[in-house]
């Protein structure tokens, strides 16, 4: 099966046009600066994965309402408030083919931004009264500021057990496509155990679309990232995780010092990938993405053959498959 976003979004076409006017709205402020920079970020948005979730989501647990706007706007706020702020913590000068607002605005200016932004969505859901939407939302961001202190300590020892390397994923990157999906359907039913479901399909597909972009990191493809910048980052992701845990003691030791002494040398940087690949430990991190997909459509099987999950089941498929 072979997905392309543009027949993933037409079960929900009308409900992305009006969230694009929704966002819009939500992001206006009268300081002229801050009106710029949101204009810049407007423009600029990716492919609007999260929104869909959310809206699928909603579809798939009862009607789309005025709760399920204030959901699919409030996670792409918040969203694009960690994108901002992650930008900073990385010292990172382009997204998306475009420069940075830390790279177009300097630091000081963009943590301000992440932080408006921020209290947009919380205000968002305030006014209208979406407490449960706020729960579900604030939960996610204080698992992904944990995920990445949990990263950012690891990565000075460079010692993360597959165990942890999950714990960071399923926090950093996982907690926010879950919370897309519960809330979502929190929009459109007060069943916790569905929401419970949806949340739980939304980790899995998570953690199995962060594998995939740990995967692009030792491809040979233009994926919108520099290849090994990963390694450059002292970042121990699960192709790597594995080729460690599978090497004679000796070799370990020779690609921890590299990644620890030379992660800025692209010949050294080559080698690790060599190694990594040599190892099996693609096939291996490959094997993993496909086993939480399958857990993903699990849980999908477990509602009704309606166009909104066929509309999930390609949503999956696309974000395991993407080419970057």
């Amino acid at each position: 099966m072979k997905s392309s976003l543009n027949t993933i979004k037409q079960p929900i076409e009308k409900e992305l046009e009006r969230f694009e006017q929704h966002f819009r709205e939500a992001m206006r402020s009268k300081v002229p600066l801050l009106d710029r920079i949101m204009y810049y970020i407007v423009r600029r948005k990716g492919k609007q994965v999260r929104p869909m979730f959310v809206f699928l989501s909603a579809k798939l647990c009862g009607e789309v309402n005025e709760a399920s706007f204030v959901a699919s706007s409030l996670v792409e706020l918040l969203h694009t408030a960690t994108l901002v702020h992650d930008d900073v913590v990385d010292d990172s000068y382009e997204r998306r083919g475009f420069f940075s607002i830390n790279a177009l605005w300097k630091n000081k200016v963009a943590v301000l931004v992440g932080d408006y932004l921020l209290a947009q969505g919380l205000l968002l859901a305030l006014r209208n009264k979406e407490f449960r939407l706020l729960e579900i939302l604030s939960e996610s961001v204080k698992a992904m500021s944990e995920g990445e202190l949990l990263q950012l300590e690891k990565a000075r020892r460079l010692d993360i057990k597959e165990s942890v390397y999950y714990d960071i994923i399923r926090q950093k990157t996982a907690s926010l496509i879950a919370a897309a999906c519960s809330a979502g359907a929190a929009s459109t039913t007060k069943d916790e155990e569905m929401i419970e479901r949806m949340r739980q399909f939304g980790e899995y597909i998570g953690i199995a679309f962060q594998i995939k972009d740990d995967i692009f990191d030792f491809g040979t493809d233009n994926v919108g990232k520099p290849l090994g910048i990963d390694i450059q980052e002292k970042k121990l992701t699960l192709p790597l995780i594995y080729a460690l845990d599978n090497a004679s003691s000796s070799d370990k030791k020779r690609i921890i010092r590299i990644i620890k002494k030379y992660g800025d040398r692209p010949e050294k940087v080559k080698k690790v990938i060599d190694f990594v690949h040599q190892s099996g430990g693609l096939e291996y991190a490959k094997k993993a993405m496909d086993d939480y997909s399958k857990k993903a459509f699990g849980i999908l099987n477990t509602f009704p053959e309606v166009p909104s999950r066929l509309a999930l089941e390609e949503l999956v498929v696309f974000v395991t498959k993407r080419k970057k």
